[in-house]
């Protein structure tokens, strides 16, 4: 592939990137990103032989902008707020908890496209690559404050829990349901469920 076209590539991905966050998943129509790319609409296709392809593409920016600000969070603080690069892992992942609800709640459209049952489910997405890095920090942390336990299913309830706390306050059920004014107390309880309480 020429230096050109590798550009008009990542063009369309960066197009729907910004489409997928100014309008939401719905919006990322092969029509709309090759209008707003100032191609024809048959272009895209050179590059991504179906939608999913382009999508997968679009969302793997998604989950590469999630992994960083994860990695940036937890080597820069340890949840305190005094960025002191601690390493304590139950303070890491309250850390990390903060930045995948805050990124689910501030990129809405790129979270629901990552997480499509079409896109995960074709495998175009790549999501060994894509997400489950960011699942073994998460397991990671985990076995370090459970050491006895079964990292890996208790990481992925709490990713459950996590992923639940964010649709659920996405769509305003939570506030109504608890009176909570942010999503801190529940990350918290969160974590108390699936680590134990903290000692004090």
């Amino acid at each position: 592939m020429s230096e050109s076209e590798m550009g008009l590539r990542d063009r369309l991905i960066e197009v729907g990137v910004d489409l997928v966050t100014r309008e939401g998943a719905q919006s990322l129509t092969l029509r709309e990103i090759a209008r707003r790319a100032g191609v024809s609409h048959g272009a895209p296709r050179r590059y991504f032989p179906t939608h999913l392809d382009l999508l997968s593409a679009i969302a793997r920016r998604g989950f590469a902008d999630l992994g960083a600000r994860a990695e940036t969070a937890i080597g820069d603080d340890d949840g305190d707020g005094d960025g002191d690069g601690d390493t304590n892992p139950r303070a890491q992942l309250m850390t990390l908890g903060r930045v995948y609800l805050d990124f689910a709640l501030a990129q809405r459209g790129m979270y629901e496209l990552m997480f499509r049952h079409d896109l995960l489910e074709s495998g175009t997405l790549g999501l060994r690559e894509t997400s489950l890095p960011l699942f073994g920090v998460l397991v990671d942390l985990v076995g370090r404050v459970r050491p006895h336990a079964d990292a890996a299913v208790v990481a992925g309830a709490l990713w459950a829990n996590l992923h639940g706390i964010a649709q659920l306050w996405g769509w305003g059920s939570l506030q109504l349901a608890t009176g909570a004014e942010d999503f801190v107390p529940l990350l918290t309880a969160a974590l108390d469920a699936h680590l134990g309480p903290e000692e004090r």
